[in-house]
This record gives structure tokens, C-alpha cells and sequence, in this order.
């Protein structure tokens, strides 16, 4: 199985500040989530472990499987939001704001980072890791787990785009024979 769990909270999340690939670490709540995903997960036995580079993505994962060797892969850093980076969500430019109430419909700005580059790079990793065997768990960020998310549900027509994702939200996949299948959402209960 292949566990994908976004990051716990950090004071920009808190916030409601686009940190994009700003390097903040977990807040105590943020500790405390991923805590409660330790919780969740900890029967699982994890072959493999990968982690975006940002702070936040690696302590996740680090408090989830402590003393686990972490593989830290680009491919799962943050969206690029350019100069959108630390743009608060309730005061946004009015292009970003357009972008956000449609991702389907609307590009993103100049600037920031393509979806389909962020769903290609995200493509290229699980394509990479689907001759795996064994459980892995991928600590990641929102849109760069919205992008896998798509990448595995080629019917989903955009439909992750929109959809929320808290902190230390857990999707999973089966993963059979280099066959990747459709995600699920894991119940966020001990």
C-alpha cells in the first residue's frame, strides 16, 4: 500500500498564508497532528519512506516513523507560487483569487508554478516508485498531494483541485504488480 499523508501545521498554515516553498517547521499543533497520525499508522510497517525537502514535510514523517531512513525527493516539494509566496487567502490579488475559486478553468498566474507541471513531476515519482514492494508512506504538501492524486485517478477531471485537504490528511492506494490503484481517504480516527 502506498500511504500519502500532507504535512502537519505551521504558524503560515495558521495563518492562512500561502508558504509555498517557504521553509517553516511544524507548529505544536502541527506536531500534535502528525502525532495522532503516528497513532493511526503505527501497525502499519513502512518498507519505504519519502518526504518532500521542506521542514515540515520531513518532521512529519519523522514523528510518524521515528528512526526510519527518510528519502527526501524534489518531486514532492510544494507548488512554486512565485511572488504569490506569503499572499494572505483573505486579502489575495484578484488573479489569485480567480485561480483558487477555479483551478479547472483557470490557469494559474504567470509566475507560479503549472498545475500539470506539478501533476507531471508527481506522475514521474509514482511511476518511479510503483516497482516497490512493501508499504510506503509519502509526506508531502497540499497541492503537491493533490497533484498524485490526480496523477492516479485520470477520471477525477480536475476534481481534486477544489477539494480540501487538512493537515496530516492520509489518502491510500494499493499498490499491485506496478499498478498503482485509485486513492482513498483514510478515516482520521485512532
Amino acid at each position: 500500500m502506498i500511504y500519502i499523508i500532507r504535512h502537519g501545521e505551521t504558524k503560515l498554515n495558521k495563518a492562512n498564508v500561502l508558504q509555498g516553498r517557504s521553509n517553516y517547521p511544524l507548529n505544536d499543533d502541527g506536531k500534535k497532528q502528525a502525532e495522532v497520525a503516528a497513532e493511526i499508522l503505527k501497525r502499519i510497517n513502512f518498507s519505504y519512506v519519502f518526504s518532500s525537502p521542506l521542514v515540515r514535510a520531513v518532521q512529519t514523517a519523522e514523528i510518524i516513523v521515528p528512526h526510519t531512513k527518510i528519502i527526501v525527493d524534489d518531486r514532492l516539494i510544494e507548488m512554486d507560487y512565485g511572488q504569490y509566496e506569503g499572499a494572505t487567502l483573505q486579502n489575495m490579488p484578484e488573479e489569485l483569487s480567480i485561480f483558487f475559486n477555479d483551478f479547472i478553468h483557470n490557469p494559474a498566474p504567470e509566475g507560479m508554478e503549472p498545475l500539470q507541471d506539478v501533476v507531471k513531476r508527481a506522475g514521474e515519482f509514482i511511476e518511479e516508485i510503483s516497482a516497490l514492494e512493501g508499504n510506503i508512506l509519502i509526506s508531502t504538501h497540499a497541492i503537491a498531494m493533490k497533484g498524485i492524486l490526480e496523477y492516479l485517478t485520470p477520471d477525477s477531471n480536475g476534481s481534486y483541485w477544489a477539494k480540501y485537504i487538512g493537515n496530516c490528511a492520509v489518502y491510500m492506494a494499493e499498490n499491485k504488480g506496478r499498478h498503482i490503484g485509485i486513492p482513498i481517504s483514510m478515516p482520521a480516527q485512532v
